[in-house]
């Protein structure tokens, strides 16, 4: 039985990769959601196209087994590394064991996925992979540890573009600035709080951005069509990256 050509995405179960994989369900896409809980669909017509799979991402050898599951089972083409931890903390209380298991996630896990995936993408000619970085790359108080990661995963995203060109893939970043709707995004500032209020203020758009607004530009790197485009990172933040931004 041949393999079904899927799209992987990582922390698909909320807020910005549950809009990610609705994006791409609604384009008749087969979606592997890689997450610690399932995604749980409103359109019933979906759930034949969804594959959830329980793993914890900052665990590197529950990652290794599942990324060769994955790679057993599935033709993946197009791969979205969406998921991601804060660990806020002023640089005097940051503790080494914070980088290590954010490190996990940001960098480790997104090696080790694109390692099982690309066999199945060079076979065919074309792939697309896609990392959530974070406007947070530039700078923000109390995110050491997430700033130097995320800014890692950018790296990762122009070296990869340059050694994989030639086989059809492009690599790129979404970086999003604040995103409401999203558990990450209220465990720092409460749903409908004055702080809230300020920080849309804050913002050119003058208002904080939706888990949509994300994976359309998820959508777009992610299209067969845009194979000129690769290395790049798309601040989708309102404006706050022209400037500075205190949460």
């Amino acid at each position: 039985m041949s393999k079904t050509e899927c799209v992987l995405v990582t922390g698909g179960s909320t807020g910005i990769g549950a809009s990610i994989c609705a994006e791409f369900l609604e384009q008749g896409m087969q979606v592997i959601n890689l997450a610690r809980r399932p995604l749980e669909l409103e359109n019933p017509a979906w759930q034949e196209r969804l594959h959830n799979i329980a793993v914890d991402l900052t665990d590197r050898e529950a990652t290794k087994a599942v990324a060769e599951q994955v790679a057993e089972q599935f033709n993946v083409t197009r791969f979205v590394h969406n998921a991601g931890v804060i660990k806020a903390n002023l640089i005097e209380d940051v503790a080494l064991d914070e980088l290590d298991y954010v490190s996990n996630i940001h960098l480790a896990a997104t090696i080790i996925l694109t390692q099982a995936v690309l066999p199945a993408m060079k076979e065919a000619s074309f792939g697309r992979i896609i990392l959530i970085t974070s406007r947070a790359a530039l700078g923000l108080q109390t995110r050491s540890v997430y700033s130097a990661t995320k800014s890692g995963m950018m790296g990762m995203a122009r070296t990869w573009a340059l050694e994989l060109g030639q086989y059809g893939i492009t690599v790129n970043t979404v970086a999003p600035g604040p995103i409401a709707a999203t558990e990450m995004f209220h465990e720092v500032i409460p749903e409908n709080s004055e702080k809230m209020q300020k920080l849309a203020a804050s913002i050119p758009v003058q208002r904080t951005g939706l888990p949509g607004d994300v994976s359309r530009a998820v959508s777009f790197f992610a299209d067969e069509k845009n194979s000129f485009v690769t290395g790049q990172t798309l601040f989708v933040c309102g404006g706050s990256s022209l400037g500075s931004l205190s949460l």
